[in-house]
Order: C-alpha cells, then sequence, then structure tokens
C-alpha cells in the first residue's frame, strides 16, 4: 500500500508541475496540428509567475508561460505555443549557446532570437497559424532591412538560424568595400534589433547552459528523428506543417563551423611526420640483433631509425584587397591562423594582393591578428592570382590559403603544395570555381 500512495503522490507532482496555463493551448495544438502535437510530447511546459516580460518564453527544453499567455486570444495561445514548441525541436537555445561560444564576445544574443523567430514564425504562418500581432517573420524582416537581392530572395529551404544571423551582421550592404571598422558589427546589430522591434520583436529564447533545463537535454540527432517522425505524422493526416511540403532548413543537424574545418585542415597539413632514416638503426632492430647474436640465429632484416623533418613548416597567406570580406570575418579569419601557426610552430607570411601582390610581412609574435587587420587594402583595383600564387610558391610554402571572393582569374601555374581558397561567401558551383586546391566557405 506505500508503494501505491508513492506512486499517487508522485503523480499528483508531476501533474502539479505541468503548465495549467497552456492545457487548452497544447490540445488543440494536438488536435489541429499532428506535427507540433507529437513534438510537443518531448517539451517540457511550466507555469512561471510574475508579470515583466513576455507571456512565454524557451529556456533549453522547456517552455515557461507566464501569467500574460492565459490574457491572449485562444488562437493567439495556440499560436504562440506552437512557436515555443519550435523552439525546442530546433534546438535553438543550444545553438544559440554554441554561437555565443564560437563567437565570443562577438556575439549578439538578440540577433540570434531575431533570426530564430523570423524562421519559427514565417512557418507557423505558411501553416495558417495565428500569432500575436504584431508578429516578426522572415518576409517583413527583409523587406526592413537593406540587404542584398539575393540575400532578401532567401527563403525557409535556403536558410537556417545559423545562417540567418550571420547575414544579418555580415551582409554586404551592397556596398562592395568590405573592409569595415570594427563598430560597424554593433552598428548592424542595432539597426537589426530596432527593425525587429519595429515589427513586434521581443526577447523569448535563454541560452544558459547553467540552467537546470540544459541538463540532459536531447542531442541533436535526437532531435532530428523526432522531427522525421513528428512530419511524417503531419504529412500522412494532410494538416499542419506535415503538410506543407517544405523541406524546412532550419532542422537540427550537426554543422561543422568553418573555424573548426580550417583548423583540422591546417594542422594535418602542417604537422610534421617522422621519416626514415637509413644512416641509423632503429631500436627495435638493435634487441632483435643483440638477441640473434646470444642465440646465434642469423642477422635480422635492417630496420631503419626515424627523424623528425628538419624542415620548418610554412604558411602563405594571401588576403585579396579587392574582394568583399567585413571586418569581424576578417579578425576571426586571421586568429584562426595565427592560432594555427602558434600551435605548428610555423612560419606566417603574409601577401596581400589585387591584380599584383601590393604588400608583404613575415608575421610573428602576440600581435599577429592586429598586424593583419592593419595591413593596407587598395580597394581600388581588380583581382588576379597570377603574382600572388607565384610569390607563394617562391617560399616554399607547406600549404597556402587566400582569402578571396574567386572573382578573377587563376592562371597556369599550379602549385605542388595544398591551396585552400577561403571565400567570404558561398561556394560557387560553376565557372569561378578554381582549377585546383579545395574551396572553404567562411559563410556558416
Amino acid at each position: 500500500m506505500p508503494a501505491i500512495v508513492k506512486r499517487q503522490d508522485w503523480a499528483k507532482q508531476m501533474m502539479s508541475a505541468h503548465s495549467q496555463r497552456a492545457a487548452y493551448a497544447l490540445q488543440k495544438l494536438a488536435e489541429e496540428d499532428p506535427t507540433l502535437g507529437v513534438l510537443a510530447l518531448w517539451c517540457r511546459h511550466r507555469d512561471v509567475e510574475g508579470t515583466e516580460g513576455p507571456p512565454a518564453w524557451t529556456a533549453g527544453e522547456t517552455i515557461h508561460y507566464a501569467p500574460g499567455f492565459s490574457a491572449l486570444e485562444p488562437h493567439e495561445q495556440v499560436g504562440l505555443a506552437a512557436h515555443h514548441v519550435l523552439h525546442v525541436a530546433f534546438q535553438h537555445a543550444s545553438r544559440s549557446h554554441a554561437m555565443r561560444l564560437r563567437f565570443g564576445d562577438r556575439f549578439h544574443g538578440e540577433v540570434y532570437n531575431i533570426a530564430a523567430d523570423a524562421i519559427v514564425n514565417e512557418t507557423l504562418l505558411k501553416a495558417g497559424f495565428a500569432m500575436p500581432r504584431p508578429v516578426l517573420a522572415l518576409t517583413p524582416l527583409m523587406a526592413q532591412l537593406p540587404v542584398e537581392r539575393t540575400v532578401r530572395e532567401k527563403t525557409l529551404t535556403s536558410l537556417d538560424a545559423d545562417a540567418l544571423y550571420i547575414l544579418l551582421l555580415h551582409d554586404r550592404n551592397g556596398s562592395g568595400s568590405g573592409r569595415s571598422n570594427e563598430e560597424d558589427d554593433v552598428t548592424k546589430a542595432i539597426r537589426v534589433r530596432s527593425a525587429a522591434q519595429d515589427i513586434g520583436f521581443s526577447p523569448d529564447l535563454e541560452d544558459d547552459p547553467s540552467t537546470p533545463d540544459h541538463s540532459g537535454s536531447a542531442d541533436e540527432a535526437d532531435w532530428s528523428q523526432r522531427l522525421a517522425f513528428a512530419m511524417e505524422q503531419g504529412r500522412q493526416a494532410g494538416r499542419g506543417i506535415g503538410s506543407l511540403g517544405l523541406r524546412l532548413e532550419d532542422l537540427p543537424s550537426v554543422k561543422t563551423p568553418w573555424e573548426v574545418v580550417l583548423r583540422r585542415i591546417l594542422t594535418n597539413l602542417l604537422t610534421q611526420d617522422r621519416q626514415p632514416d637509413h644512416r641509423r638503426p632503429a631500436r627495435r632492430w638493435l634487441a632483435l640483433d643483440a638477441w640473434a647474436h646470444r642465440v646465434h640465429e642469423d642477422q635480422p632484416a635492417f630496420l631503419p631509425g626515424m627523424r623528425q623533418d628538419r624542415r620548418m613548416p610554412r604558411i602563405v597567406v594571401g588576403l585579396d584587397s579587392s574582394g568583399s570580406v567585413d571586418f569581424p570575418r576578417l579578425r576571426n579569419f586571421a586568429a584562426q591562423v595565427a592560432a594555427i601557426a602558434r600551435r605548428t610552430q610555423a612560419d606566417l607570411h603574409l601577401l596581400v594582393f589585387d591584380e599584383d601582390v601590393r604588400s608583404s610581412a613575415v608575421l610573428s609574435g602576440p600581435d599577429v591578428v592586429q598586424k593583419i587587420c592593419n595591413m593596407p587594402f587598395t580597394r581600388d583595383g581588380g583581382t588576379s592570382f597570377d603574382s600572388v600564387i607565384e610569390e607563394a610558391v617562391a617560399l616554399d610554402p607547406s600549404v597556402i590559403v587566400i582569402l578571396t571572393d574567386l572573382d578573377g582569374p587563376f592562371g597556369a601555374l599550379i602549385p605542388s603544395c595544398p591551396v585552400i581558397w577561403a571565400v567570404p561567401g558561398e561556394v560557387p558551383k560553376n565557372g569561378s570555381h578554381p582549377p585546383f586546391g579545395s574551396v572553404l566557405s567562411l559563410l556558416n
């Protein structure tokens, strides 16, 4: 009998912990949209007290409902609950924290919240949900911002929250100059927040990993499987977002940041392997030879010793001064290359070029990043890779890294060492793709 009582008490505690304010909205959500109804089962729903802040917000995998949620119209409660269910399903809280770790003090949490809200609300509006007005969505947000036409035309099928965040802060605004000062990043964040607040944005996403909501949260692979299952339920039922037939880009997936890819490539290329040295025997051979003498066996086959390659690894970095590389991305790129050079004890040579190499420097010391960012950029010429490739090859490098927009002739010289083309935008798929080397996009 006591065991039964304990189970009943536990059940009551669970019922009291579950949100009562959202009970109607979650019930209607399950009836109207099988996809969101299924996803809501994997979320935690909790009531909170206090009148300040938004009517609901997401922290980790928990959705908090404030008293203001009850003041909304029933159909708006359903839409707002669906909004936060998608925040959890898309793992926006953990992805926001990952971006904070990636960009450090240059991360703007509210701008990431804006990007996530714009994608979630655009999805729900296309599915016919009613949202509390005014509502921040992708289309009106793009209309408010001075972004390029190619950026404005991006849709739910080509953008995720991470990519939209980077586009909002690192868009070129059609200026073509690319080289901005350090304050521009903050200025863009203020501009984006102002435009979003005019439409109706208020922060509703918490990315603090120290909260209990982040302990034991499902990883992205689990949520990808849950989303696939939930979308299939909606497709079969013919209702809700599962019936739209959209291939939503903002799905939890493992995306490796370009910084990690660059570090991995350069470290592998610069790590010096031990080479055979036939001038001296290996220790193993000496032991085998001594044993053979003791037992009167034949001498073993000779095994050469190993020696460390004494040639100092060398990185040659080419910076296209006519390319569209903004200051935050240039600083991040410079920091990654400088850190790899220090870790591998490699020489770092910098070549700034447009149609010809305009300046060069051998970089060392703790202020390498600032030296790269302070290099003179001409910004008034075209681009050609002939001279920079020739000068880079003459330095006998271990690897050549060129930061460029790939808008120029590549020339006939093909280096024997690896070449990495780091582009600030998307990887080209046709004529502008370089004839040699590998291309790394710095977009994500």
